[in-house]
């Protein structure tokens, strides 16, 4: 471990000088973003410097080594293009037929000609972030970089600074997107390092209501970073539904961080799929700040080969009667290995909180391994909060009763875990979302020679 430790923080030394001058050539060059950006980006710039990546030793990150991503080449994809991608090529990838507004994203840059964007009601916003931020929408300097925290957080710190575009959608009070808005990142480089640094902001007004889905896939297979940002307000009253679907190349490497600001009586509810990515991290953080807030955290994570998916979530209870419910479940073949840190903090205030956590992992093969480390730190006294995590494999039983009733045992296997995957696809509230995304997870099972044989 100190070995590794120490190749890391050498990496990172040896690529400073690429960060600064990287940084320094966007701030000659950004002659179109506001003016209060400008002290954002650099304070996340210096938080970056200060704190630095984190290492094996952060107790966050010790079951997550991040030294591959430091010695890639520090590529940021400045510019856009639409890299030969056609509608045809899109509309392969899942959930490109679901009814409703498509925004595009190629190498994290917007593509206005692949989107489509329906006419909505009025004062509804659905844009590119770039675009917005030239417009000058007043919710951006309200809210954009001012809830996703960077000290000690280097990917969203790097992000605060380096990022040129990717989704606002804004809804004002009471209104309601009818049809779900998806957010769809494509990766098609091929030059190993490059580096996309996507940013959404997503602005849910009192009593507005909205489904979004935010998926991440590839043309490409090849040595790629995505470090994505999106942040989440939803006022008094408003629900809001998001699904995140992650299927990068697995020679890929994905770091995510989700912050939601919740008021009072807000439902909020998400949930993570990650499929792809060599390594891929999602940094979940959830501040319940009204009372009254329903937030609900799902994910799910299928794992192969030498992959590794990390679920890191703090859920912050800070005002009273607020319930939070974390449901994660992994699918873990080969040498694949799959991490859960969830913490929920309830502050001395937030009284009468019902919070709930659990982490279940399937084990498919020898090889494969899981940590997982649910958390409760508790400040107030009349609450009701639980806890837990399982690791194991199929249950042999229940093979056997599927096969005495005439089911064949790779069948009997499929059903098994299908049913696992589905304790989590059955959360998602949106129909057309549910049945796709229960018949990919399907498909993907079906190709699985381990799920079909055992190991």
């Amino acid at each position: 471990m100190i070995e590794t430790i120490t190749d890391q923080k050498v990496a990172a030394g040896e690529k400073a000088d690429q960060y600064v001058a990287e940084f320094e050539r966007q701030k000659r060059t950004d002659t179109k973003s506001p003016s209060w950006l400008a002290p954002l980006r650099r304070a996340a710039f210096t938080s970056f410097s200060e704190f630095g990546f984190p290492t094996l030793q952060d107790e966050d990150w010790r079951f997550t080594n991040v030294a591959p991503i430091l010695k890639l080449p520090f590529r940021p994809v400045s510019t856009h293009s639409r890299d030969g991608l056609t509608l045809e090529t899109l509309n392969q990838f899942p959930f490109t037929g679901l009814r409703g507004s498509r925004l595009i994203f190629v190498n994290g840059h917007f593509s206005p000609e692949l989107s489509v964007i329906q006419p909505q009601p009025k004062g509804v916003v659905i844009a590119s972030l770039a675009a917005e931020l030239m417009n000058g929408h007043g919710a951006l300097e309200q809210h954009l970089a001012r809830h996703a925290r960077t000290a000690g957080n280097a990917f969203t710190a790097l992000n605060t600074a380096f990022f040129h575009d990717g989704a606002f959608i804004y809804v004002p009070a009471g209104m309601t997107v009818e049809s779900p808005v998806h957010l769809l990142f494509v990766s098609t480089a091929t030059e190993t390092g490059a580096t996309a640094h996507p940013r959404n902001l997503i602005v849910a007004e009192r009593g507005s209501a909205l489904t979004l889905l935010e998926s991440y896939v590839r043309v490409t297979d090849a040595a790629t970073f995505t470090n994505t940002v999106t942040e989440f307000v939803l006022g008094e009253n408003a629900h809001v539904e998001h699904c995140k679907f992650q299927d990068e190349s697995t020679d890929a490497y994905h770091i995510a961080a989700l912050h939601m600001q919740l008021g009072r009586s807000a439902n909020f509810i998400s949930h993570s799929i990650a499929t792809g990515a060599k390594l891929s991290r999602n940094n979940i953080t959830t501040i319940l700040d009204g009372e009254g807030i329903e937030c609900v955290l799902n994910g799910l994570y299928l794992t192969r080969g030498d992959q590794l998916a990390d679920h890191h979530m703090v859920v912050e209870h800070v005002q009273p009667r607020c319930n939070s419910h974390e449901y994660f479940n992994g699918i873990l073949d080969g040498r694949s290995k799959g991490v859960f840190h969830g913490r929920i903090l309830v502050r001395p205030d937030a009284q009468k909180t019902d919070a709930k956590q659990t982490n279940k992992n399937l084990l498919l093969s020898d090889d494969a391994t899981a940590d997982t480390k649910p958390q409760l730190e508790i400040y107030a006294d009349d609450v009701k909060c639980t806890h837990g995590a399982t690791i194991g494999q199929l249950n042999e039983q229940s093979i056997f009763y599927l096969r005495a009733r005439g089911i064949g045992l790779e069948k009997a296997r499929r059903m098994l875990i299908h049913a696992f995957a589905g304790e989590i696809i059955d959360r998602i509230r949106c129909e057309p979302l549910r049945e796709e995304m229960d018949k990919l997870v399907w498909e993907r099972l079906e190709q699985s020679e381990v799920v079909a044989v055992g190991h």
